[in-house]
Order: C-alpha cells, then structure tokens, then sequence
C-alpha cells in the first residue's frame, strides 16, 4: 500500500539519480561540498544559479553542487539562518536588532546592515564546517551507495485495466 504514495516514490528516484551521478567519488564530494557551501550564504533565490556557476568555473559536478544548495529550501531556510544570524552576532559581539522605532531610510539601512552582516559571517563560517564535513562524508559514502542494488518496485498496469474495461464493453481503444 505504502509503495503508491507518490512521494516515497519520488523519494526513491531522487536518490536514484543521485546514486547514478557520473564522476570519480572526489569529483560529486567536491561538488556537493560546493553546494552545501554556497546554501549556506544568504543568497537565497540566487544560489543554484551561483552553485552552477561556480562549478563550471572549478570543473566540479554542477548536479552535484545544484543538489547540495537544497540544503537551504524553504523549510530549513528560517532555522539556518537564525542559526547563522545569532552566531555571527554572537562572534562579531553585536546586540541583538530590533525593529526601528521610526521609519527612516536611514533606520532600514542600518537595520538591513545590522542582520545582513552577522547572517554573512555566520554564514560564511557554517558554509567551511558544513562544507568540509559534507566532502569527507560524501567522500565516503558514493562509492558505498554505488554498489547498493536499488531493486525496482512493480509497475501498476493502469492501462490494461482501461483496456479490459474497454474490451468488455466492446469499445475500441483509441
């Protein structure tokens, strides 16, 4: 029953192709340490894009890198980057920012400055951690996952049960 939910399906698929990706194991563990690196930043919206480009400069895996951003989705966005923004507050030795009591260009800029800064350097330092530990795990495991069998789930025939319906009434198929 379990295996026609769709999205354990497309769960499984997903790491399918993630266990099909081409390349030397050194190859996809750089590019996804790339990607975790640059899902780390504050560049959300921007960072597949950033991700491709800088693997295609490196001569990394750019899927690879491309699936290491995701990291950052729109679920786990909030969490590491309060992470992110308290750290780097909390290494740059800044007080907490609240909400300006008056509405200034000036008082956003400086709210925008006072969140922005620490969210980079937060950032920037749980991208070389979560970067660095990502390469060596994933070092390890692809050549691990390369040799797991995936066995296939059996196929749901829709279309022979259209046909037999079909078949008993005396339609055609078309």
């Amino acid at each position: 029953m379990w295996r026609g939910v769709g999205f354990i399906r497309q769960t499984k698929l997903m790491l399918v192709r993630f266990v099909r990706l081409r390349g030397l194991p050194e190859e996809i563990a750089k590019g996804v340490a790339l990607g975790i690196f640059i899902g780390m930043t504050p560049t959300f919206g921007f960072q597949m894009a950033i991700a491709l480009l800088f693997a295609y400069m490196l001569r990394e895996n750019r899927l690879a890198a491309i699936l290491g951003v995701w990291v950052t989705n729109p679920v786990t966005a909030p969490v590491i980057y309060a992470v992110e923004y308290e750290m780097g507050r909390l290494l740059l030795g800044m007080p907490r920012t609240s909400l300006p009591t008056e509405f200034t260009w000036s008082a956003y800029a400086d709210l925008g400055w006072n969140i922005l800064y620490p969210i980079w350097v937060g950032g920037i330092i749980a991208g070389i951690i979560l970067g660095s530990l990502a390469y060596f795990v994933t070092l390890r495991m692809v050549p691990i996952v390369k040799n797991w069998r995936v066995p296939r789930w059996p196929r749901r025939h829709w279309h022979r049960k259209f046909k037999n319906r079909n078949a008993e009434r005396g339609t055609r198929d078309e």
